[in-house]
């Protein structure tokens, strides 16, 4: 009996610590899924600081928007009318998914070209902060359009690679974690090779430096800049719509990716790249962890971190101080 009993309790035992390792290896996928959507938002950040010194304060709005205009390409695609709010089981395909995520990024592009001519280059070098509010104005207004068009109910779509849970290692994965990470991770690569070895990676270096000098130079300082916000805005939608097969796509679902995105940069360093791709991923696990444990004290956790973080380091984790020469 005692030796039944003992069994009984390694029995208990490895299956308890089973569970446990499966619930955390979940919530580490989960997280870094998750955390890979935080890291574009704030790596659009980090590209129209360093380029323009301005910040797009309606960046989550922007995420919003890729998720509804690359949603309006797939309802265009199965024959329904854009501004349509259920697709009714019917599946796009794949290079109706690949239409619709190329027309997000060209559209979201536009529109950040549009921010910057009307909402920031008029007020970017006035005394003040004009172009703050500018910039939350250009939010709200993309809103209510979006709420004028769609309205605010929740929209179900359909998944690129389907909604079939992955068996792995006695966990379940969604496709669309895998993608959306997948996708992240080599858009981060590549944009970080082209800021490093491209002359467009070179040009918008120099701007970030002094951009007086960098017109001395030659190079096109408000191409640039226009570049910088195109490319953030681009970066935003591509989080929306990769992101909408998963938390459903909403017009409100922006706001809590755009202020953790804007917590990662901040984490990470605001004026370093890689800084806030890292800073993206810490936030994304540390919520899916914090999940386990329970789920309100999710927003406690984060912004307790970067709370701290900013305490201890201003500059973030892998920022550095800049000393402006006089």
């Amino acid at each position: 009996m005692n030796k039944t009993g003992r069994g009984f309790g390694l029995d208990l035992s490895w299956a308890s610590q089973g569970i446990l390792m499966e619930s955390i290896l979940q919530a580490l996928i989960s997280g870094l899924a998750v955390g890979s959507a935080y890291s574009l938002v704030a790596l659009g950040f980090s590209v129209t600081f360093t380029t323009t010194k301005t910040l797009n304060f309606s960046h989550g709005e922007f995420v919003s928007a890729g998720a509804f205009i690359g949603m309006s390409v797939l309802f265009f695609a199965v024959g329904k009318l854009p501004t349509s709010t259920s697709f009714g089981g019917a599946d796009p395909g794949t290079m109706a998914q690949l239409g619709a995520l190329l027309g997000s990024l060209a559209v979201m592009g536009l529109i950040g070209w549009l921010l910057f001519v009307l909402g920031v280059r008029p007020f970017a070098k006035r005394p003040g902060m004009a172009w703050v509010m500018s910039t939350l104005g250009f939010g709200v207004i993309l809103q209510s359009v979006g709420l004028a068009i769609w309205g605010p109910k929740p929209v179900v779509v359909p998944s690129p690679v389907g909604d079939d849970v992955i068996r792995f290692l006695g966990i379940g994965i969604r496709p669309q974690e895998i993608l959306m990470l997948g996708v992240s991770v080599v858009i981060m690569v590549v944009f970080d090779h082209v800021m490093r070895k491209s002359m467009m990676g070179k040009a918008m270096r120099a701007v970030a430096q002094n951009q007086s000098v960098a017109s001395l130079m030659g190079i096109n300082v408000n191409r640039v800049m226009v570049g910088a916000f195109v490319i953030s805005s681009a970066m935003a939608g591509l989080s929306g719509f990769l992101l909408a097969p998963i938390a459903q796509a909403s017009l409100f679902m922006g706001l809590a990716v755009g202020l953790k995105g804007f917590s990662a940069a901040m984490v990470g360093g605001l004026s370093n790249a890689r800084g806030c791709v890292m800073g993206g991923f810490i936030l994304g696990v540390l919520e899916s962890f914090v999940n386990l444990w329970s789920a309100q004290w999710r927003e406690v956790a984060i912004f307790g971190l970067v709370i701290l973080v900013l305490a201890f380091r201003p500059n973030g984790l892998f920022g550095t101080s800049t000393v402006e020469k006089v």
